[in-house]
């Protein structure tokens, strides 16, 4: 297809919601082609040999708990297309300097046990209502404003999270490892922890998810998500190009409608004067946030941790408790590198065999940095991965790094760094990118926005462009 053809809907960008988006309007009989600036296809979900031949990394996003959860991926037969979720044997763990790691088990019961009596109570009453209805909740949560389906459910939700992590974890729990672990999981928001609304909301989410669906990974990595969603696009009649780096709206393919898995700023460079001047302004102030310095590894045998549950983990967040993860979150924003990161890491060859030579393993980490930063933060990072893992330094056989800037030249999407597509505090979280009564639109009814800066925010779970082919099919 060339740009003198027409089709129903040209998608551009690969991620995962760019897929999503493809897949829903094929589904409804559309002609589709999604573009991709890219060789390779994925956004956010790509896997490569970044390292040493036969160690295979995923180069941004790493483990799923939404990709499993996600109310429109699972509907999909993804599994005909080579999709295989594996689960580790304990989803997360979150080690201290002393005494044993804070675990997230798929029990909510055996998560709880760990904890003194009175934390171990609010445990309970947090989360037993909320796993309970996660199916009912999810599709409302990951779904623009309106009113829900399940109103009691939400509300029971929403409840738990209109105060900061930082205020719930020392409301609801005295034991210091109950608070560090949901503060590990609020992280994941790329706010200071002081922040009402977002980042509880964050922690809560992804740790209910854990207890209901786990944390896995794809098997052979996180293309293995893409690799599906394309199979089935192309069963549908759909196509995708690669290495096509748009420019400007007019050098597509004639359709009905364009569905944009970018940042704003894109959407207005490429849309241009299809697009009021008033509007792209305003797609041009959308904030990001703090970016990512992030270290793959090819190692000689899996990570020597100090306690045990941390072996059996496929993700493991190393921060210590509370204070320090809220620290390290505040200094990134408030553009300091932190001597003391907070350090998300993923061990997936722990799991999944296939991502190593045999005896080898593939390991992922990297911590929050401030926006656009290319100062090398690898002592930092491996001084928090030794503090917990004595020796970890004598296993690494090789080693691949990428700082914000390599980030954003590797995907344009990812500006300053920011793999979240946006600051997600109170002002972003439900009017992204800018506040319309009808979210993923445009004031150009063919135009649509259907990546992480739109609702319902990151994570690989394919709902902002599900969002954004309704609202396209509803046109016509």
């Amino acid at each position: 297809m060339n740009s003198t053809e027409t089709c129903d809907a040209v998608v551009i960008g690969s991620g995962p919601n760019g897929l999503s988006a493809a897949v829903r309007l094929a589904q409804e009989g559309k002609r589709v082609l999604v573009i991709e600036g890219h060789d390779q296809p994925g956004g956010g979900a790509r896997t490569a040999e970044l390292t040493l031949p036969g160690f295979h990394h995923d180069v941004c996003s790493a483990i799923h708990p939404m990709g499993l959860a996600s109310p429109f991926l699972k509907a999909l037969p993804l599994d005909q297309f080579g999709l295989e979720w594996i689960h580790p044997e304990i989803p997360l763990a979150h080690p201290f300097d002393d005494g044993p790691a804070a675990v997230l088990f798929r029990s909510v019961e055996e998560t709880a046990r760990q904890f003194d009596a009175g934390s171990r109570k609010n445990y309970h009453r947090l989360f037993d209502s909320l796993v309970k209805s996660c199916d009912a909740i999810l599709p409302d949560l990951l779904a623009p404003p309106g009113i829900p389906r399940h109103p009691f459910a939400v509300a029971n939700f929403g409840m738990r999270v209109v105060p900061s992590a930082l205020e719930a974890a020392r409301a609801w729990f005295s034991d210091e490892r109950a608070r560090g672990l949901l503060a590990g999981n609020a992280a994941h928001s790329v706010l200071p922890l002081d922040r009402l609304l977002a980042t509880n909301a964050v922690g809560i989410m992804l740790m209910t998810v854990g207890h209901a669906y786990g944390w896995p990974v794809a098997k052979g990595g996180s293309q293995a998500i893409v690799d599906a969603l394309i199979g089935y696009l192309e069963s549908l009649g759909g196509e995708v190009k690669t290495g096509w780096k748009v420019e400007t709206i007019e050098e597509l393919p004639a359709a009905d409608a364009y569905l944009f898995d970018t940042s704003p700023s894109a959407l207005a460079r490429i849309a241009g004067e299809r697009l009021p001047s008033s509007y792209r302004k305003r797609l041009n102030r959308f904030r990001h946030g703090p970016g990512i310095f992030k270290i793959d590894y090819a190692l000689s045998e899996s990570v020597p941790w100090a306690n045990e549950e941390c072996n059996k983990a496929g993700t493991v967040h190393l921060g210590g408790g509370i204070d320090e993860i809220a620290t390290s979150e505040r200094d990134a924003w408030n553009g300091i590198h932190s001597e003391r990161p907070f350090v998300l890491t993923a061990q997936q060859s722990v799991s999944d065999s296939t991502r190593a030579p045999a005896g080898r393993h593939t390991f992922w980490a990297y911590c929050h940095v401030p926006s656009g930063s290319t100062v090398d933060s690898t002592d930092v990072i491996e001084n928090q991965i030794e503090r917990f893992a004595p020796g970890f330094r004598d296993c690494v056989l090789a080693k691949h790094t990428m700082n914000c800037a390599d980030y954003e030249a590797y995907n344009p999407n990812l500006i300053g760094g920011d793999i979240i597509g946006g600051v997600t505090d109170w002002r972003q979280l439900l009017t992204r990118p800018v506040a319309r009564w009808k979210p993923h639109t445009t004031p150009d009814p063919s135009i649509y926005l259907c990546s992480a800066s739109s609702l319902p925010g990151a994570g690989v779970h394919g709902m902002a462009g599900y969002w954004a082919a309704e609202a396209a099919l509803a046109v016509g």
